[in-house]
């Protein structure tokens, strides 16, 4: 008997591999399935656990067969549907089986020593049966009635779309909609699928969905401990599941036996989107594909919808359900533009404060209302200046200005994070003066304990979440009042539930908007509303002050207006002039090479073999913004593609043509690959 596997490597290709029969080798084997685990050799040395795609009895007998070392289950630890999922990744991202493999299942049930340290925990469980509590601390509160008229209107269009887009404002209440909902999925005895954006905001929502389901409720995101997420998996396996996973993107690749609704939460945000490494699938979409599979309804929530979502609402592909008050009918917080370019002239600015936000400030401290400051930048200053002849340190192996991290006395690459000791002098002129331009979250926090000495501070950006204790003692102390002051970078924006806050202070709406991007103004309508939503969300209406040098700039009225009609016609008028999307499919192949000359050399040859078959819908090679990371020069070809073509004959294109460039000598050690729906 012959098997084909996938290895968990950067492989697109299946591997065949020989099962001798258990009079062959002496001893019992289990019946070998489809998704199952085994032990084979790959190379001259080397073991790797692979998962069984196929069983066969023939061979093509073109190359020498190895032999299986070992069977590790009993049964499949994946499900067909899982497969299906898988395969549609890899041909809808054109992504190797490999990667996703990799990306997909804990390194405990992927790598030798993982499987061996699962095995000796549980010889160390005493062999009795788990028995999982399935009753409910029943805490779900009642609908008001626009909420209630939100919750049928969603119900009513499941029953004509397989997916609702449920746009609704900052704190209308859409968490308890999902709560009603996922109660009347459990009733059908069906199981839901809740996915986030960021690992923060499951600690929000854990504790409430807790209250109402107990124990059949599992969380699932990477700054669990493998073993944990290793246990959720084959929880699911089981026979008892838990009935709701809550988590963030990687919950799309858990087992599940009978999905009725997946929910998708602040489905605007970029972090479904996985960058880096392989597969660079965005979960939304992986959402959408994973619920058809198994007949169920997907949910899209946000208060600010991305333009290919809202798209699709309107053009009748989703359902589109609205809901435009907030809970207890609390007005939108009051949003005052600040004009800081004109007060940096008359000299009136407190480094990033302005009088209005630092009168502000002072006022809702006063008034034991709590403030939260959005500065998208983390460490102490973007750049160290040399004070004499202007130069700058930059990485040497990315090109890109190093950060100034004053904590830790630092520079840091936030590309490859690598760091450096501060110069003591310059290169350039042997000047030993330096300064700090611009403002990260560290200096702000700095500002922050001089202006308001009384204020209790707390930062929260990418320096200080590093583990997921601290994440949750940050929401924790500022949910309960411990702290009333919080900085931070984008992750204060994504759908923070806060009763307190009384003034949200945006320090630089223009750094946000200044980015060579297509999508920067979606982008940055999407933060500074979300980000302003975190503002009187109880009690009293809420303060933000938004500062910038732009203040006539239309996007800057539609963020006071809270008017997303007007920004998104605006948006989709500029797509679709330029054929961006949502009316065309757009696709980023990277060339990287640690010399310039061959990444140049390739793209340019690249370039030429994809314009013969796509023709105008090719642009480029060009260098991107970011054009060397991690020493490795990047060129970037793109495609913009209709909506229309076929997405497995683009793949069979590009794979085809870049399969061509390598059988060239000179392009063995270049690294190609693509990067489908870009953000």
């Amino acid at each position: 008997m012959y098997i084909d596997v996938i290895l968990p490597l950067h492989l697109d290709s299946l591997f065949t591999y020989r099962v001798k029969s258990s009079a062959d080798n002496n001893k019992s084997m289990p019946r070998i399935q489809r998704g199952m685990r085994v032990l084979v050799p790959f190379g001259t040395n080397k073991t790797y656990i692979a998962i069984v795609v196929n069983i066969h009895e023939k061979h093509n007998g073109r190359y020498a067969i190895k032999d299986i070392i070992e069977v590790l289950d009993e049964k499949p630890i994946l499900t067909s549907q899982q497969f299906q999922l898988w395969q549609w990744i890899s041909d809808y991202y054109i992504s190797s089986l490999g990667d996703i493999y990799t990306a997909a299942v804990p390194s405990e049930i992927k790598t030798v020593e993982g499987h061996k340290r699962h095995l000796r925990r549980l010889a160390k469980q005493d062999n009795q049966e788990n028995i999982f509590c399935k009753s409910e601390t029943d805490d779900i509160h009642p609908l008001n009635k626009f909420q209630e008229k939100a919750y049928t209107e969603i119900k009513d269009s499941f029953d004509k779309h397989n997916v609702t887009l449920l746009h609704g404002v900052t704190s209308s209440g859409k968490t308890e909609i999902y709560i009603h909902l996922i109660k009347e999925e459990l009733k059908k005895g069906k199981q839901v699928l809740y996915i986030l954006p960021e690992i923060a905001l499951t600690v929000q929502i854990m504790q409430r969905l807790q209250k109402v389901f107990g124990e059949r409720l599992g969380i699932y995101h990477s700054k669990y401990s493998d073993s944990e997420r290793t246990a959720v998996w084959y929880k699911q396996l089981s026979d008892q599941p838990y009935d709701i996973i809550l988590g963030v993107r990687s919950s799309v690749f858990l087992p599940f036996s009978n999905l009725g609704l997946v929910i998708v939460d602040e489905e605007h945000e970029t972090s479904f989107k996985q960058q880096d490494p392989a597969p660079r699938y965005h979960a939304r979409s992986v959402a959408v594909v994973l619920a058809d599979m198994y007949k169920a309804k997907t949910l899209l929530g946000t208060a600010t919808p991305s333009m290919e979502s809202y798209h699709n609402a309107i053009s009748g592909k989703y359902g589109l359900v609205v809901l435009s008050h907030r809970h207890e009918d609390i007005q939108m917080p009051e949003i005052r533009v600040v004009d800081i370019k004109d007060l940096k002239h008359r000299k009136m600015m407190n480094g990033p404060f302005s009088p209005q936000l630092i009168e502000s400030i002072n006022k809702a401290l006063a008034e034991e209302k709590q403030v939260i400051l959005f500065q998208n930048r983390r460490g102490f200053a973007p750049t160290l200046i040399c004070k004499e002849c202007g130069w700058k340190p930059k990485c040497s192996g990315c090109d890109v200005p190093l950060t100034y991290h004053k904590k830790n006395a630092t520079l840091a690459c936030h590309y490859c994070g690598h760091t450096y000791k501060i110069p003591e002098i310059c290169p350039e002129c042997g000047s030993t003066k330096f300064i700090d331009k611009g403002f990260g979250t560290e200096k702000i926090e700095d500002y922050v304990i001089k202006l308001f000495p009384k204020a209790k501070v707390v930062r929260m950006d990418m320096d200080t979440t590093r583990t997921r204790s601290a994440y949750e003692n940050i929401i924790s102390d500022f949910s309960e009042g411990n702290t009333n002051l919080l900085i931070g970078t984008q992750m204060v924006s994504k759908g923070l539930d806060f009763d307190k806050v009384g003034v949200v202070g945006i320090l630089n709406a223009d750094a946000m908007l200044n980015y060579p991007d297509f999508r920067a103004y979606e982008y940055a309508f999407m933060m500074m509303c979300q980000v302003s939503g975190r503002a009187g969300r109880k009690g009293q209406r809420g303060e933000v002050i938004l500062q910038t040098m732009s203040p006539d700039m239309p996007l800057i009225t539609q963020v006071v207006n809270n008017d997303y009609d007007s920004y998104f016609k605006a948006m989709l008028a500029e797509r679709k002039m330029f054929h961006y999307p949502p009316f065309t499919h757009l696709i980023y192949i990277f060339i990287k090479h640690k010399k310039e000359i061959t990444a140049d050399t390739a793209a340019i040859e690249l370039s030429g073999r994809l314009k013969n078959i796509f023709g105008e819908r090719m642009l480029g090679p060009d260098k991107p913004y970011i054009s060397r990371t991690k020493n490795y020069y990047i060129r970037k070809i793109v495609l913009k593609l209709e909506n229309t073509l076929s997405v497995s004959k683009i793949r069979k294109h590009l794979l085809s043509t870049q399969q061509e460039l390598l059988t060239d000598s000179r392009y063995n050690s270049i690294n190609i690959y693509c990067d489908v729906d870009p953000l």
